[in-house]
Order: structure tokens, then sequence, then C-alpha cells
């Protein structure tokens, strides 16, 4: 083997050796998650777009009374824009304010976890809503297809299809058909909905067994 060749097979085992260490580890799911989370709600202290909703959010961060909320619409917003460096340093200073077993701090876990979600760092966004979960210490009901939506992803389809499980066994009406997903979960986008589709589908032809 050459030098080369060593060289390379050095960088993919590296690589692959960081992804193993550095994938979220979840618990096995539990039998049922009927608990209300407050925190898993998008913030958004003021209506808007565009350069005014970005000076109102600002203002909101100065003086406001709800300036660690303006922070994370600020961050959502960057982040939405583009401006993804501005973004994760908003969030940075939100997660610091934010302590994590306050309801405050478990929701700017659950908004960062999506904007990381739909900027395709599943991983990334699976570990925020797992300690955002954790920190509720209840059985949070937004858990099961929001784990399940970023493990689809990530390719662990097997685990996607046991956390979907878990939603269809707390609420078999809701869960078992994909035909409520819009009115149960409308902050979600339609392509996230999809996704969620496809683990409904998977689960409804090989339902696993419980536990």
């Amino acid at each position: 083997m050459t030098v080369a060749v060593r060289w390379v097979v050095g960088v993919m085992l590296a690589a692959l050796a960081g992804a193993a260490w550095g994938e979220t580890t979840l618990a096995p799911p539990q039998e049922f998650y009927f608990d209300n989370d407050p925190a898993a709600q998008v913030v958004e202290v003021v209506k808007g777009e565009g350069n005014d909703l970005v000076n109102q959010l600002m203002r909101q961060r100065e003086r406001g009374r709800k300036q660690l909320e303006a922070t994370v619409q600020l961050a959502s917003v960057a982040i939405g824009q583009g401006r993804v460096e501005l973004g994760e340093s908003l969030y940075a200073e939100a997660l610091k304010s934010g302590a994590l077993n306050s309801p405050q701090g478990r929701q700017v876990r659950w908004n960062y976890g999506w904007d990381l979600y739909r900027l395709g760092r599943y991983d990334a966004a699976l570990e925020q809503w797992n300690l955002a979960a954790d920190a509720l210490r209840g059985n949070a009901a937004w858990a099961p297809p929001t784990y399940a939506v970023a493990l689809w992803q990530l390719g662990r389809r097997d685990e996607a299809v046991q956390w979907y499980a878990a939603a269809a066994r707390t609420e078999p009406a809701q869960w078992s058909g994909s035909d409520r997903f819009a009115a149960l979960l409308p902050t979600w986008r339609e392509s996230e909905r999809a996704t969620l589709k496809e683990v409904q589908q998977a689960w409804a032809a090989n339902p696993p067994a419980w536990p």
C-alpha cells in the first residue's frame, strides 16, 4: 500500500470514527407520551417580515421584557435569511441565558433544533431536542414524531419506526394514519410532514411489538 493510499484510508477511517462518536444516542422509547410541553412552540415576540421585523426584534433585545425570546426569534430569522453564522451566535447567547431545566431554556433548544433540522444538520437537531425533552422530566408528546423525522433523515430507519410506534401507541386515533398530519403538526413544513408520512408507512407495513 502506497503512502498516498494509506493516507486516504486513514482519513476515511478517522471520519467514520468521528461520525460514530458524534452520533446522538437516545434512550429507548417508553410506552406512552402524553405529557404536554408548553415550551414546544415557535417563538414569536414580534410579527412581521424583512428589515422592519429585524429592527423591532433588535429593540426588544435591547430594552424589551422578552429579551431572550427576541434573541431566539432573531436567530431563527437570521438562519432563514441564510445568515447562519449570525444565527448560531445568537442561539449560543440564548443557550447561555436560558437554564436547561427552565421552560425558557427548553424552548430555546426546541426552536434551535428545528432551525438545525432545516439546515440539514439532523443529528445536531436531535441532540437539542433530546436535551429539551429530558429536561421536561416527563414523556413529552412532541418527542416521538419529532425524533422520528430526524432519525429517518439520518438513515436510522428502525429507530425512527420505533419512535413513531410510541406516538401511535399513545394516540392511535391521531397517528395510525397520515391524514391528520397537517392539523396535528401545523408549524411543520410540508416536506417535513412528507418525511413523517414515510415513517408512518414503514410503521404501518410492519408495526413493532411492545416492548
